[in-house]
């Protein structure tokens, strides 16, 4: 897309000029590329509007004689000449002139103009859209709630010479296919609440590496998933719960604002009313078989930002891209395989309880091999050379009490569809689950998960969401069944074995999903940025990072390698 394609005729939201004079790339990310998150900032500025915006106002038009006084709340006001359109606050005045007033959550800033310039382009472009529909109007007010005082703002020419400024900044800047920089080392970033989404400090330290990277994370994510396993099992809404009954009978609920998505099995059902509040809400909705498999999703209108997924889309048919961004993330992956053999290594010789050095040696020299590696063929050898190593010795970091416990747990190679033994059955379900992980996340910031770099398009494959999850397979998936093999959270009878392979049952799925969710949340120290996170939080940083790399803001995709 060119940028002469872009509509020039579309009008500018006069509050997304109050973000342009605070921040370029925050307006920009809002208003073209359609990304916005709530903070408490945000949710408290809702909640101060809302007597503002009970009704629509209507202000007197021309020829209807002599006006006295007017007082209208929330007017709807544009203009074609400026290019803007707003809803003001409150209109009031009399025949001589109006005034728009425009409500802030806050207190009065003590500053010499009486409030800052962001909020003084508002209520000044609201003066100018009521000049251009025949009102006189001088000034305007700002309203802080928080101090409630009011400050006068004269619409003098510098003012108004800002103003028009923004107008034309914001609209040039939109027509773009470029995000703004970040503000560097601003004071305005920690309390953004596109912080988590721009990622200032981290653009600028990969770009850099001069300033420390502050403690600034992604949007909190306190919320859950909701897992549905019973079959026969129907969701339904009643007010803001979701209640799953079986059988008619009411057996569990959750609140929308505790679920982060609802994951169905097998067949297991949710009503219309419940899913139409999960797509406003922005929950996904995710089916698995009743085996585990991961078979789709559903989301509401889906992400605003088609120019993330165009550059994706042109990035994953650049050879070069592509070889570069698969060797670093298998060489990230052979690199957390390593590390997790050398912590979790349990020796049946009690005086050498360290991994075989050979071993280590071997899967080392592979990370060094999948780095300089130039050809997609030879990164596909030096990856499954690497998995052989791995998974030949994966029984190592059980507990050798629990090898012989467990039976059935023989291991000595990777299979699936369907997995022959338990230990490929639990692996095969945590893959499932990283894999439905990685494809929300990637979802909900704007990326295409079927269209990836490093896994070839096939039908109904989350390529990227594969790729993405290359680095995270040892340190979440794998680590989850260790964990719940070695504290006997998994055991013999929790499988169900035929003649065509080896399944969970019940029991068995909701403790490997009770250990897979305590992973997610657990935190680890970002090797890069220093600052403590937790897995679930550090999927959405990685895929933003993508995002910025694809962008062309950071030199070098940065993957997770733990130490």
């Amino acid at each position: 897309m060119n940028a002469q394609d872009r509509d020039d005729s579309l009008l500018i939201p006069v509050r997304m000029l109050n973000e342009y004079v605070y921040c370029p790339r925050l307006a920009y990310m809002m208003w073209v590329q359609g990304e916005f998150v709530h903070n408490a900032d945000t949710v408290e500025g809702a909640i101060r509007h809302k007597r503002v915006d009970k009704a629509e106002g209507k202000l007197p038009a021309e020829g209807e004689g002599e006006i006295e006084e007017i007082h209208a709340r929330s007017v709807y006001l544009s203009s074609e000449a400026l290019g803007l359109t707003a809803k003001i606050d409150l209109v009031e005045g009399d025949g001589d002139g109006v005034q728009p007033v425009d409500y802030k959550k806050g207190k009065r800033p003590h500053v010499a103009a009486g409030a800052y310039a962001p909020e003084r382009v508002q209520v000044c472009a609201q003066g100018l859209l009521l000049r251009e529909h025949g009102f006189r109007s001088d000034y305007g007010f700002l309203y802080f709630a928080g101090s409630r005082e009011r400050v006068m703002v004269d619409f003098d020419n510098e003012l108004v010479g800002e103003t028009l400024a923004a107008i034309d900044g914001l609209r040039t800047e939109s027509r773009s296919l470029k995000v703004p920089p970040p503000l560097a080392d601003s004071p305005k970033c920690p309390r953004c609440s596109l912080v988590g989404i721009c990622l200032p400090d981290e653009v600028g330290f990969l770009n850099h590496g001069a300033e420390p990277v502050r403690v600034i994370y992604p949007r909190v994510q306190d919320a859950l998933p909701l897992y549905v396993q019973a079959q026969g099992s129907y969701v339904k809404k009643n007010g803001n719960q979701l209640v799953i009954e079986e059988k008619r009978e009411r057996v569990a609920e959750a609140r929308y604002m505790d679920t982060s998505q609802v994951v169905l099995y097998g067949h297991a059902g949710i009503s219309a009313p419940a899913l139409h509040e999960c797509f406003r809400r922005e929950i996904p909705v995710t089916f698995m078989t009743y085996g585990g498999w991961f078979i789709g999703h559903t989301v509401g209108t889906g992400h605003k930002n088609v120019l993330t997924r165009t550059l994706q889309y042109q990035a994953s048919f650049n050879e070069r891209t592509c070889m570069r961004l698969a060797r670093k993330m298998v060489a990230a992956k052979i690199h957390n395989c390593r590390t997790l053999l050398r912590r979790n290594w349990k020796s049946t010789d009690a005086s050498d309880e360290r991994a075989p050095a050979i071993l280590l040696t071997g899967m080392k020299n592979d990370v060094a091999q999948a780095s300089r590696t130039e050809a997609m063929p030879v990164l596909l050898g030096v990856e499954g050379n690497a998995a052989r190593r791995y998974f030949e010795n994966f029984l190592g970091m059980l507990a050798t009490d629990k090898r012989d416990v467990a039976r059935g747990f023989d291991f000595n190679g990777r299979n699936r569809r369907p997995p022959r033994d338990p230990i490929n059955a639990l692996l095969s379900f945590a893959y499932s689950l990283l894999t439905r992980e990685w494809t929300m996340v990637l979802s909900a910031v704007g990326l295409d998960p079927y269209r990836g770099f490093y896994h070839q398009m096939r039908f109904g494959r989350p390529a990227l969401a594969l790729d993405m999850m290359e680095p995270f397979r040892p340190l979440v998936a794998d680590s989850t069944v260790i964990t719940a093999i070695n504290n006997g959270e998994i055991q013999p009878d929790d499988f169900i074995t035929t003649a065509t392979g080896c399944n969970l049952k019940a029991g068995g799925r909701k403790n490997l999903i009770g250990a897979f969710e305590r992973r997610m949340s657990q935190e680890v120290t970002h090797p890069i940025f220093k600052y403590r996170i937790s897995y679930r939080r550090l999927f959405e940083v990685q895929a933003r990072l993508l995002i910025r790399y694809l962008a062309g803001e950071i030199p070098r995709f940065p993957n997770f390698v733990t130490r």
